[in-house]
């Protein structure tokens, strides 16, 4: 006969749950790493709408030569699915992406990235207005503390004049990442992951065929190699070889992570934990482009994995 009484026994720890967390945070380091390689592109001169464009089309032939390998059948699709699927797609895939590369090339990439990371507090916001969820008073310090903790790694106050387009996409960029993890969200419910990110490729891509034609594309600057920029600035990598690394690692590999773990954990909690991508793209950046690491921004980060850890027990 069991001793412990029923009420002394410690909690079970889901791990599905644990899953979902570790699926969110494996794809931050992977976004986080992306901004820097993305950088790169941009600095050699491929225009935010031509590499959004290029990872997206990308993305979508990874994906379906995946699918058509493994789960063929998963390309099948309901009509009355396309509305949803398209808006997805052209709204929730293309637009983000596109305000990202025009806010980290007008922008530091920590700044626009904190902007961008307000998407959870709208999260938030839409569950506990429109939704009518309740959201537990935890999950707003939690993201107060976030938010705190991501002005100190980027060091707001030392930014100087801000671009005032690459604020405005910045902010757009989190508007758009909220309609993803929202959207998305709704999505996992009706078909896999890995599909349901195959048909949001597929409509961005569709949607920047139309606005940039690819004949109008120099396809030959692809094998130019450019300078990885900063502490590698000696080394030097073809343009090929950075567009795979975006699209697959940077691209593929996290998007699907993020749609997965909306099986296991609640959107706003995804989104409060792909909260990490700025703290690692800030460590990404000292290391690779050599910008300082300060005090403020060490103390910054601590505060930000406080505020995930804290939305961790908020049930």
């Amino acid at each position: 006969m069991d001793s412990v009484p029923r009420a002394a026994r410690p909690a079970r720890i889901d791990p599905r749950r644990w899953l979902g967390y570790t699926m969110v945070a494996t794809a931050a380091v992977l976004f986080a790493v992306n901004g820097t390689v993305s950088k790169v592109l941009l600095e050699a001169g491929i225009s935010s709408e031509r590499l959004t464009q290029i990872r997206v089309t990308g993305a979508l032939l990874a994906l379906a030569a995946v699918l058509v390998a493994v789960r063929p059948r998963a390309l099948r699709v309901d009509v009355g699915e396309l509305p949803f699927l398209a808006i997805f797609g052209i709204c929730a895939v293309a637009l983000v992406q596109w305000f990202y590369f025009i806010a980290i090339h007008r922008l530091q990439i920590g700044i626009a990235l904190l902007i961008q990371y307000l998407a959870p507090l709208l999260v938030a916001l839409w569950a506990r207005f429109v939704m009518h969820e309740k959201v537990r008073a935890r999950i707003w310090v939690a993201l107060g503390l976030a938010l705190l903790g991501l002005s100190l790694v980027v060091e707001v106050w030392a930014g100087g004049a801000l671009d005032g387009l690459g604020v405005a996409a910045s902010l757009m960029a989190a508007g758009t990442f909220a309609a993803y993890i929202l959207m998305a969200e709704r999505g996992v419910g009706r078909r896999d992951p890995i599909s349901l990110m195959w048909f949001g490729f597929l409509f961005a891509a569709l949607f920047w065929a139309v606005i940039e034609p690819w004949w109008s594309f120099a396809a030959r600057v692809v094998g130019d190699e450019v300078s990885l920029l900063g502490n590698l600035a000696g080394t030097r990598a073809p343009i090929w070889l950075l567009i795979c690394w975006m699209v697959l690692l940077g691209t593929v590999v996290p998007f699907v992570l993020i749609v997965g773990a909306l099986r296991h954990i609640p959107a706003a909690r995804v989104a409060i934990i792909a909260m990490l991508e700025p703290v690692v793209a800030t460590g990404v950046a000292y290391a690779w482009l050599g910008e300082t690491l300060g005090a403020p921004q060490l103390v910054g980060g601590a505060i930000v994995l406080g505020g995930i850890l804290l939305a961790q027990t908020a049930r």
